[in-house]
């Protein structure tokens, strides 16, 4: 079977090869392509005066071009620019886009002397990809990746000292991307989900049976043909609006977020209509952290200890480690897990509550 295997990856090699230099302009062709880019701050945050901000795109291994903010920390004249800076890709939350969360960690970690880029994700935001609003484990995890791609080919960054903040469910995918690629040095996940456990399980476990996987399984593939026949995707709705008297805590949270002016963007999926219904359909089937247990570079877990969605930090951390851990701070060699005292999951989307731990995440990121 190794033979096999070793004779089938050498095949490929020389054929890709016979095919490079005839297919080389075509190729370029399609790593190229041009988005339109909204160039006024239309941010939720207002913009520093401490870096330097510009429009940038890059492709991932699908051929999707991706929309980012760019942020370049200042220094006296052009020098800081010329020594090979350390550099973070943000993204997240899960529906969210680069004008919200991710864009005020970037701008943040420029302004401590980090280049800095906020992604909007596939099919998402100012990003292309098409239909609009899907989602996937495997792509989503990519464009991680190709943000590396990015920033390991640009004259002002130090390739060697590149590392990803994942945001709530593009935590989970940082930790994912960690796994597979050791060109990232350092990963901070901050407040995140596990969008392959939640998919599956429901909050808490509360959909954990055969059956009610079942359930949601049929619902979309109901939903699948629905959407073919009408030749359109129907729209899962972003965070609820008006509220409902009884809706749980951390949905009035969300909905104090993406549905006011501290954090509503027309272009995020949560502030207005949200993803497709059946968009997230491989969540169910495709697990993010299984292989989270072999990443060896370092990994810092942010979460608030009041945050509902804490046990996907925990679980991770265990995941990770071996270790098991509630409702408490650990550390178990480069992995770490960080409880912010009196946090909600939402606090660490802004400085609304001033306790997104920005000087812990400049040690960790310059400590590699």
């Amino acid at each position: 079977m190794k033979k096999v295997l070793l004779s089938a990856v050498l095949v490929a090699a020389v054929l890709t090869a016979c095919h490079d230099k005839e297919s080389n302009n075509q190729t370029n062709e399609r790593m190229n392509t041009t988005l339109q880019l909204t160039q006024e701050w239309d941010k939720t945050f207002p913009k520093s005066d401490k870096v330097d901000h510009k429009k940038v795109t890059f492709h991932n291994r699908y051929g999707i071009e991706l929309a980012a903010d760019m942020y370049i920390p200042r220094g006296e004249g052009q020098e800081v620019r010329g020594e090979g800076l350390p550099a973070i890709a943000v993204s997240g939350p899960f529906g969210a886009v680069k004008e919200q969360s991710s864009g005020l960690y970037a701008q943040h970690m420029a302004e401590r002397g980090f280049l800095t880029i906020a992604f909007d994700p596939s099919f998402t935001g100012e990003s292309g990809g098409e239909p609009r609003r899907m989602a996937s484990p495997d792509i989503n995890t990519e464009d991680f990746l190709a943000a590396v791609d990015f920033l390991s080919t640009q004259e002002n960054v130090d390739p060697e000292r590149i590392g990803i903040i994942g945001i709530c469910g593009f935590g989970g995918m940082a930790v994912n991307a960690a796994a597979i690629d050791p060109r990232i040095k350092a990963t901070v996940a901050s407040t995140m989900y596990d969008m392959t456990k939640v998919s599956v399980e429901g909050y808490f476990q509360s959909e954990n049976t055969p059956e009610q996987r079942m359930e949601k399984r049929r619902a979309i593939a109901a939903q699948r043909t629905a959407d073919y026949k009408a030749g359109t995707y129907q729209r899962a709705g972003g965070v609820v609006d008006p509220l409902p008297d009884d809706a749980p805590w951390f949905v009035k949270d969300y909905h104090a977020y993406y549905k006011t002016e501290r954090g509503y963007h027309e272009r995020s999926g949560n502030s207005t209509d949200g993803w497709n219904v059946i968009g997230c359909q491989s969540f169910l089937n495709q697990p993010l952290l299984c292989w989270a247990h072999e990443i060896e570079t370092p990994v810092l877990l942010i979460h608030g200890e009041k945050a509902h969605s804490r046990y996907f930090s925990e679980y991770a951390f265990e995941r990770m480690t071996g270790r098991k851990v509630e409702g408490e701070s650990a550390k178990e060699g480069n992995k770490e897990l960080l409880i912010i005292p009196g946090a909600s999951h939402v606090d660490l989307y802004d400085d609304e509550a001033g306790v997104i731990p920005y000087d812990k995440m400049e040690a960790f990121f310059k400590g590699i």
